[in-house]
């Protein structure tokens, strides 16, 4: 028997699943196929949700349509970044590596009860935390938590914001340690092998997210819980600020990997080739392991409590990062290169045309890809001091993370599900046009929206604002232009929500699709260089964990120290009110 929130996403009736092959996932691993489920459900619930905000905010600040009050703008801002850029991405995150961490180690885990003890754990998080964002937009409700994505002091949010973003973390916390007592199991029967490149994405990918959340633990743990209960004094805004980022940066890097692990393990399958090298994936994953973390002061570069030094090495640190995207670019080209070749494509571009263009899964992958070499080019605009200073909190900024997470990881999630979920449904994508349809209209419109976030940030509009000032700007050549740029965010705004309800719609038919998948035998093809060919040393992950933990040691041990040293925990000594639950319990009873 389902449950109500399985609904979305059902396997259908016993006579479905004995139609099935026999080594296909969801017959193999039944329990493990329903976490999927779960999982994708709450994604793209979040993606609902969070969609929804970002349209009226696009239709708000650009003065088209305002169906919203400007004082609630900032709790649909904050809305539309936590359900999105973590709830989102991180349920998507957790349904896809339980999916590759049981597929590729060749066993379920080690107690799926515990594995359900962090799926409910992540969701009452996500609850509290989402709940407590949406009870802002209810006058009778008296909890807010307008303080943005980018939640640290001295802006405030009600304590089952900050419990909620606590509980959702250690639900996580919990996720890895289950993949991790997975992999150890496999390990105990296998000592002589190489670790299955999808489980060691896996195992890289979570040891770079404990390290990076210790950060925003104790931000939230430590100094904003207590404040947000009157129990303790203002903290300290730099020293809160500073803590954000050590976890603000390699969160990129966490919505990541997921589309990095489909880019390297499924999009050659859809190519109908193989990877063209595990080793080179390896090292990628390592790379981000190590340098994703201690980079997080390029966020702070016009911060005036960290020194220029600490902020110079930050920006050089964050160069480095261009390393395994160039790798990647790379391979996954490459990969896709050789399958196309394999069909009969010739010449220096001719291979392109043997590609499967009419397969959404590849087309929105492949497109994803695209968009990702452009927020790279504006992500470099970002890392550099001197033109951080031109762009710094304009609408260049969301500009450059709508072509990252916005688009190379939410594209790629959209298209890798076109892939995923008949696996673990055992049914058929209700319709691969639309979901094609859906795909390029996703690019499409993000290139209008963030094409003219980009411009108006350089002609100087600022973010993070209900009433955005027009004009007044020194250059007539770019003000002329401010009211076209408007449209065109506009425009691109309304194409992305309209592809976003086409998706749902598709996955949703796709669930209660009464045709069976087919094609579910087959395994992921091995790479043509496989992990034979690279050192052992490579999955040695103790090493590579303990110089990550140096390596942010280095980073952040003496701009922290300088930072209480001068500023204190707590500077002002001012506390919060006593919070009560009284208005909250009127408007329930």
């Amino acid at each position: 028997m389902s449950t109500p929130t399985e609904s979305i996403l059902n396997i259908g009736t016993t006579e479905e699943e004995e139609a099935l092959p026999e080594n296909s996932f969801i017959v193999k691993y039944p329990k493990v196929a329903r976490v999927v489920r779960i999982c994708l459900t709450y994604s793209f619930i979040a993606f609902a949700i969070g969609g929804f905000m970002g349209v009226l905010q696009a239709l708000h600040r650009t003065n088209i349509l305002r169906v919203i009050d400007s004082a609630d703008y900032y709790s649909v801002l904050t809305a539309h970044g936590v359900f999105l850029v973590i709830v989102f991405t991180i349920f998507f995150l957790a349904g896809l590596f339980a999916w590759a961490n049981t597929r590729s180690l060749g066993r379920p885990p080690v107690n799926i009860k515990f594995t359900w003890l962090w799926v409910g754990t992540m969701s009452a998080g996500a609850l509290l935390a989402g709940g407590s964002i949406l009870a802002g937009l209810v006058k009778e409700i008296d909890i807010s938590a307008d303080v943005l994505y980018t939640f640290y002091s001295p802006l405030q949010a009600h304590p089952l914001f900050y419990i909620g973003l606590a509980v959702f973390v250690v639900g996580t916390w919990l996720a890895s340690f289950d993949w991790f007592r997975q992999y150890l199991d496999w390990r105990a029967d296998n000592p002589d092998e190489r670790i299955p490149l999808q489980s060691f994405m896996v195992m890289t990918t979570m040891l770079m997210w404990l390290l990076a959340t210790l950060g925003v633990a104790v931000e939230t743990v430590v100094f904003l819980i207590p404040w947000s209960l009157g129990i303790m004094p203002a903290p300290n805004p730099m020293l809160t600020r500073t803590l954000f980022w050590f976890f603000g940066h390699p969160v990129v890097y966490f919505w990541l990997m997921p589309a990095y692990l489909m880019w390297y393990t499924i999009l050659p399958k859809i190519a109908g080739g193989r990877l063209f090298s595990d080793p080179l994936a390896r090292v990628v994953f390592l790379l981000f392991l190590l340098l994703s973390t201690p980079v997080g002061i390029h966020h702070q570069y016009m911060d005036p409590g960290i020194a220029e030094g600490f902020k110079f090495i930050a920006m050089v640190n964050t160069m480095f990062l261009l390393l395994p995207s160039f790798l990647t670019a790379f391979t996954t080209v490459a990969s896709i290169e050789h399958a196309a070749r394999q069909r009969g494509g010739k010449g220096y571009f001719g291979w392109l045309k043997k590609l499967p263009w009419r397969d959404p899964a590849f087309t929105g992958m492949g497109l994803a890809g695209l968009m990702f070499a452009a927020g790279g080019f504006s992500g470099m605009v970002n890392a550099g001091m001197n033109l951080n200073y031109l762009v710094h909190n304009t609408l260049w900024v969301p500009g450059h993370f709508h072509l990252t997470v916005g688009t190379a990881v939410a594209l790629s999630i959209m298209a890798g599900s076109y892939w995923l979920v008949p696996r673990i449904t055992g049914r058929k994508v209700y319709s691969r046009p639309i979901g094609l349809f859906q795909v390029v209209l996703w690019f499409i419109g993000m290139v209008f929206m963030s094409a003219a976030m980009h411009r108006g940030g350089l002609a100087g509009i600022p973010r993070r604002t209900a009433e955005p000032q027009y004009t007044g700007f020194a250059f007539e050549s770019v003000t002329g232009t401010i009211g076209s740029l408007r449209l065109q965010l506009a425009f691109g705004g309304v194409l992305l929500f309209v592809s976003l309800v086409l998706f749902l719609a598709n996955i949703a038919l796709t669930a209660t699709n009464n045709e069976a998948a087919t094609g579910l035998r087959t395994e992921l093809p091995p790479a043509l260089s496989g992990p034979e060919q690279s050192p052992t040393i490579l999955d040695d992950l103790k090493i590579w964990a303990l110089i990550a933990v140096v390596l942010v040691v280095l980073a952040y041990g003496l701009p922290l120290w300088s930072i209480i040293n001068n500023g204190g925990l707590y500077p002002d000594g001012i506390r919060a009110a006593p919070v009560t639950l009284e208005p909250v319990l009127e408007v329930i009873l």
